[in-house]
């Protein structure tokens, strides 16, 4: 591999956990190419900087990722590393997600304060989390649950469990295992009680468009079914037009050469979801995406979409 620069510079967020992600594939690059330096370039996005309000209040389209993209359209950096549930299914003119590694495990974890699943956790059990569509999911199956906001990096959520007046905190999975945390999990979450968002546990590094070089040194990391799994269900969130402000789940596993792919709509207060799945061929991953949005729309989504959007998407 031929390349006229010694160092490649990788954009990444701060936080703790996307520093590991970031120095994740820094390492299978030094192992691969031993001649070449990595740098990781730590930026903050507007995600990182508002730690009070949740994601639905400040839209959530992009919050992870501007100020990455930026550099990266700037020439700052050669490539970005992300968390797909970060990437909005439009990304700037001029760059594209070149690569997604083999995914992690895209479930949600309980973590409590004591012992206890969801199912036996105490009645009116204080639950924390940010994310409209695991509240949705949980009011769905326990109304008696509070729901409480709750933002920051894994780690300061996690620590929160102790400092605030919390019973349970829902998270990633991918996360916690990412972060060695494994221990702190009480349950870990099935796709039939909580379906992730849309790319958890899937990372996905952005290029620039004509940039072939920095594509062929990163293009050992692609995992092609990781990569079917996840465009199924971007091209499910794309044709809905949904963001951070409707609670929306997909999940796309690929078995005995079958792409099986699962997708919810619920509206905020977990009092109406939407789910349906389909299968088909995984080459035509975006396509079954589409379809399965639409069968959500024609069952009842669109009213739910139209509630929140006024008819404006």
């Amino acid at each position: 591999m031929v390349l006229n620069k010694k160092v490649v510079k990788i954009g990444t967020r701060g936080s703790a956990l996307a520093l590991w992600q970031a120095t994740w594939i820094k390492k299978r690059f030094e192992d691969r190419y031993p001649e070449i330096t990595i740098e990781l370039i730590k930026i903050k996005t507007k995600g990182d900087k508002i730690s009070d309000v949740p994601l639905s209040k400040i839209g959530g389209k992009g919050l992870f990722v501007k100020e990455i993209e930026q550099a990266l359209m700037d020439g700052r950096i050669d490539m970005a590393v992300h968390s797909m549930k970060d990437v909005p299914t439009e990304v700037p003119y001029g760059l594209y997600i070149g690569i997604i590694p083999e995914r992690d495990d895209p479930r949600d974890v309980l973590i409590t304060k004591r012992e206890g699943t969801l199912r036996t956790i105490k009645k009116g059990a204080k639950i924390g989390t940010s994310s409209l569509r695991r509240k949705a999911q949980l009011l769905y199956l326990r109304k008696d649950l509070q729901v409480l906001p709750l933002r920051g990096n894994l780690d300061t959520r996690i620590r929160k469990l102790d400092t605030e007046d919390l019973d349970a905190i829902i998270v990633a999975s991918a996360g916690v295992r990412r972060m060695g945390l494994q221990e702190k999990v009480s349950e870990y979450l099935s796709p039939g009680i909580m379906l992730p968002a849309v790319g958890q546990g899937a990372l996905g590094i952005e290029l620039r468009q004509g940039d072939e070089k920095i594509y062929n040194l990163v293009a050992f990391l692609d995992h092609h079914q990781t990569r079917l799994s996840v465009q199924a269900e971007r091209s499910f969130l794309k044709q809905l037009g949904g963001g951070c402000q409707v609670p929306i789940a997909a999940l796309g596993i690929i078995e005995d050469r079958r792409l099986k792919l699962q997708g919810l709509v619920a509206n905020t207060e977990g009092t109406q979801i939407i789910k349906d799945q389909i299968e088909g061929e995984p080459s035509n991953a975006q396509e079954l995406g589409k379809e399965l949005a639409e069968r959500l729309l024609r069952k009842g989504a669109q009213n739910i979409l139209d509630e929140v959007y006024g008819g404006r998407r």
